[in-house]
């Protein structure tokens, strides 16, 4: 892909320097043909895990956490600042306390002076952090077996890991081969659930059993059945506060509960019911009993209830993407994809993923009660060293927004490779100037960019040049494309160029996966259009057009060009700017349609040219900042 810098360095420059770019350009694009003519990974038995992985430091290690990753991690599990605790005393009391007050040399007890000492030491935020390196925080776990013995094991040596890390488990387990109404199924669903019980204890955890019901069949007294024609996917269950508290007297003792999918009746009869309503009604309840709850002066309790995280780990892995051929989704935003994911659902994925689409509707409705920083996992038994890494980087395995040709190739990506959820954001395309909210654009690019806007030129550029922006949220990101004319005698295979003028997501939202739906978005918009799954339902061209170049400059010390490096096809030096291009995707694919094993040339004739008409435009394009 970047070969195409290489061919037009030759064309226009003959330098040493040039002649060194071509050979470096053509050694990535030999390594992107070879990406794409690789064969997949080896698939394991089904009854195998990740040997390798299983290891707990490596797993940490190969999570690569960055900088932002690691400080979002200490944010949820580092240490918080212990208060001190405020004695209550009568009038009558603290008079009788100051007059006993009298410089005393009677020796304490040992006891009662170490304990005193203790308490002071505790005092301090340094010896606190130290005592208790981390601040303990819940997870929703849907374990839907049945498992094996060694299967069993390997998702328990997950769950104990990430208890290390500070993430402790409240687990829903559900058995899929037991059918609903048979006979002793409550016996049978209790059997499993001791199970698993045995199977961390056995990887060194201390886990608790939590065999009554803990949620109530229909919905919450006060609120209106749902719908039955609504599409919005309810629980036919609901929990309060009083219910909790098994599993809140388990997390305080540094247990971890496991729970059968039970839940009380109308007669207060314990039945079993499906687990997504299990865990739907524990998602909310735990959320508002944590909002609700009033820390006890004598609690010292250091776990939230509220859930960071949904997981469910079965055998299926995630959720299967039209756009991978069956591949697992990397990263989903239900904002605006859930409805289109259903939509696309091939019928033969029914058989080998036939939870899919309700662990699918399970995650949208967690999340709906979770945080907005909160995600879900979708995973197979067979990686549970994912886990490990979800929860420091909250990322995908692999970047959803990389080019195809760098995911087909990727031994990140295979059949078992998690799902990531996200609450995520709407995300929309604008044609007309007129129809952009100028107040909340511009406050986004001014934060994201940390400059002052130039608005009058600026607002008045996009007036006549203008193709489009794509908004995610409310205007919480926002890609901004313009046609830049070109000069008269320029081929129309050039002209007009799309260039990209602004790309910007709010600081507070970066790291959340909004740069990734949006950039997604962009390519679907713009040199993607025309590909099947590029028919996303984003108020867009929904992948009917023909796909055109898409241009963009950037500063050569913008520690964001390594981003950009990873997502363009390539990318030239011009002085003070790097400009980087992507090709229009369709255009390549249907010319490798025709050639077959001849392959594409480095230089193909619709692209000799572009890169001077390019080098030409753009420089000249005004800045959109205040001096």
């Amino acid at each position: 892909m970047l070969s195409t810098a290489a061919r037009a360095s030759r064309k226009h420059a003959s330098s040493p320097l040039s002649s060194r770019s071509a050979q470096t350009f053509k050694a990535f694009y030999a390594t992107i043909r070879s990406l794409r003519e690789s064969k997949p990974p080896l698939e394991l038995p089904p009854d195998v895990d990740e040997v390798a992985d299983n290891d707990f430091i490596m797993s940490i290690l190969r999570a690569n956490p960055s900088l932002r990753d690691t400080r979002g991690y200490l944010a949820d599990f580092g240490p918080r600042t212990m208060k001190p605790k405020k004695a209550t005393l009568s009038k009558d009391s603290a008079r009788e306390v100051s007059d006993s007050i009298q410089p005393s040399t009677e020796t304490r007890p040992p006891d009662i002076a170490q304990e005193e000492q203790k308490q002071l030491r505790l005092q301090s935020p340094v010896v606190a952090s130290i005592l208790y390196p981390i601040f303990r925080r819940t997870a929703l776990v849907k374990l839907q077996g049945p498992f094996t013995e060694r299967q069993l094991e390997s998702v328990a040596r997950g769950i104990v890991y990430l208890d290390k890390l500070g993430l402790v488990s409240v687990i829903v387990v559900e058995k899929d081969n037991l059918a609903k109404g048979e006979s002793q199924e409550r016996a049978m669903v209790i059997e499993e659930t001791m199970r698993v019980v045995s199977a961390l204890e056995k990887q060194g955890a201390k886990a608790r059993p939590v065999l009554g019901a803990v949620v109530r069949l229909g919905p919450k007294p006060g609120e209106e059945e749902p719908c039955a024609t609504s599409s919005e996917y309810t629980p036919e269950a609901h929990t309060f506060p009083a219910d909790l508290v098994h599993i809140r007297s388990a997390l305080k003792a540094g247990e971890i509960p496991v729970l059968p999918p039970l839940a009380l009746d109308s007669f207060c009869r314990s039945v079993r019911v499906d687990a997504n309503d299990v865990l739907a009604a524990l998602a909310r309840g735990m959320v508002e009993a944590e909002s609700n709850h009033t820390q006890d002066p004598s609690d010292d309790s250091n776990v939230d209830l509220t859930p960071l995280r949904l997981m469910i780990i079965n055998k299926e892995g995630g959720v299967p993407s039209y756009a991978r051929d069956g591949m697992p989704h990397l990263l989903v935003n239900l904002a605006s994809e859930y409805s289109y994911i259903h939509n696309t659902f091939d019928r033969r994925w029914k058989s080998t993923h036939p939870s899919a689409l309700s662990n699918l509707a399970l995650a949208r409705t967690c999340l709906s009660y979770m945080p907005p920083s909160s995600s879900a996992v979708m995973v197979s038994h067979r990686s549970p060293s994912s886990l490990i890494a979800n929860l420091i980087t909250n990322k995908p395995a692999v970047s959803s927004s990389l080019p195809h040709a760098l995911l087909q190739g990727n031994r990140k990506l295979e059949p078992h490779t998690p799902t990531i959820l996200r609450r995520g954001l709407d995300v929309r395309v604008i044609r007309s100037a007129a129809d952009i909210d100028r107040t909340k654009m511009k406050a986004l690019l001014e934060q994201s960019f940390e400059r002052e806007l130039d608005e009058e030129a600026f607002w008045t550029r996009l007036d006549s040049c203008l193709d489009f922006v794509i908004v995610a949220g409310d205007y919480a990101g926002a890609a901004i494309v313009t046609k830049e004319q070109c000069s008269a005698n320029t081929p129309e295979t050039f002209a007009p160029i799309t260039y990209l003028d602004k790309f910007a997501v709010l600081p507070s939202h970066q790291g959340d996966g909004t740069v990734d739906f949006l950039w997604v978005a962009l390519h679907d918009e713009s040199y993607g259009l025309g590909l099947p799954f590029s028919a996303n339902p984003n108020g867009g061209k929904e992948g009917v057009g023909e796909g055109r170049d898409l241009v963009w400059r950037s500063r050569a010390n913008n520690p964001v060009n390594k981003w950009y490096f990873e997502r363009s096809t390539g990318h030239v030096r011009m002085g003070d700017w790097v400009l980087f291009w992507c090709d229009a995707e369709m255009r390549i694919k249907e010319e490798e349609g025709r050639r077959g094993r001849a392959g594409l040339s480095y230089l193909e004739h619709w692209e000799r040219g572009r890169l001077g008409v390019w080098s030409d435009v753009v420089p000249k394009i005004p800045s959109s900042w205040r001096k």
